[in-house]
């Protein structure tokens, strides 16, 4: 079968010598590797992640997922709580919110903290209109005026809001600049796990305001997006005590997410889009690497 194959290039190049194939070990000559060596080694691979690893990297040459770095959407559905979402549980202690600028629209996700690193997902807000509209960063601007009900009467406002500037710096810049530093932090996400601190910052950018150039304008953080990415799913993947150990007083690990009944499955799957996983380099060197597995996500610092 392999002898007698046929290999075409289905890409279109200008230069036919620049196509090439990408193929596990299974296509190899006769004499090479035989598929009944190739068995013996996926058998032989089967005691350890780490031989399974290099077994897909390198006879496959397939992409390696980390196992459990994915929380699956649906036990997170499962495990979903009986509270109202729009209302801070009595665990919550204060509030913040980030901020994720697109083409058509600004999306606010607020989350309610305690202790222990204890997290609720509280609200998700969806601001129509690109970040060309005034219109758009003034509703943006009532979000930090906005305040959520506690469980105990009293009302939380946003203690901190961060805002990427990924997309339309200088309008993020300019809104960032105009509301005060106080209550709002331009942020500026980074990959890679070789980074020397979680957060480096701030430091002074540049902004635009009526065709003037301001010095020092805006203040902008530096966030390691990989490392809180694995925190994240460090988090997600906690197992909830039982209503009987809850009863018994046991209390829920640190760290731990909790979501409110009123979360779709969409948002969930969206909450957990990404995976992390080995990918080999043209040097041939291994590194570990965020990828999407769906369009849209919602996993924000």
């Amino acid at each position: 079968m392999l002898a007698e194959g046929d290999w075409r290039p289905t890409a279109e190049v200008s230069d036919p010598a620049t196509i090439g194939f990408h193929l596990s070990a299974l296509y190899s000559p006769v004499g090479w590797m035989s598929w009944a060596m190739i068995a013996r080694m996926w058998e032989a691979s089967l005691a350890t992640d780490e031989a399974k690893r290099s077994f897909k990297n390198g006879v496959l040459g397939e992409t390696w997922m980390e196992t459990g770095e994915a929380p699956e959407w649906q036990r997170l559905y499962k495990r979903r709580e009986d509270w109202q979402l729009g209302t801070v549980p009595s665990g919550g202690l204060f509030l913040t919110a980030g901020a994720d600028v697109q083409k058509d629209r600004i999306e606010v996700s607020v989350w309610a903290w305690g202790r222990g690193i204890t997290s609720w997902f509280i609200d998700h807000i969806i601001i129509d209109g690109g970040p060309e509209h005034a219109g758009t960063w003034q509703q943006l601007s009532a979000v930090l005026d906005r305040t959520w009900p506690h469980a105990h009467g009293a009302r939380l406002g946003l203690a901190k809001l961060s805002i990427e500037t990924g997309y339309e710096s200088p309008a993020v810049y300019a809104w960032a600049r105009a509301v005060g530093q106080s209550q709002v932090a331009p942020v500026k996400g980074v990959e890679g796990f070789n980074r020397v601190a979680p957060i480096v910052g701030p430091s002074y950018v540049d902004v635009t305001e009526n065709g003037r150039k301001l010095r020092r304008g805006a203040r902008l953080w530096t966030v390691a997006v990989s490392t809180f990415k694995a925190e994240t799913y460090r988090f997600l993947r906690l197992n909830r005590p039982t209503d009987e150990e809850i009863a018994g007083g046991a209390q829920y690990p640190a760290g731990f997410v909790h979501l409110a009944r009123g979360l779709e499955a969409e948002w969930i799957k969206q909450l957990v889009a990404e995976q992390l996983v080995t990918i080999k380099t043209k040097r041939g060197f291994q590194r570990l690497e965020w990828q999407k597995l769906r369009v849209q996500n919602r996993l924000q610092y």
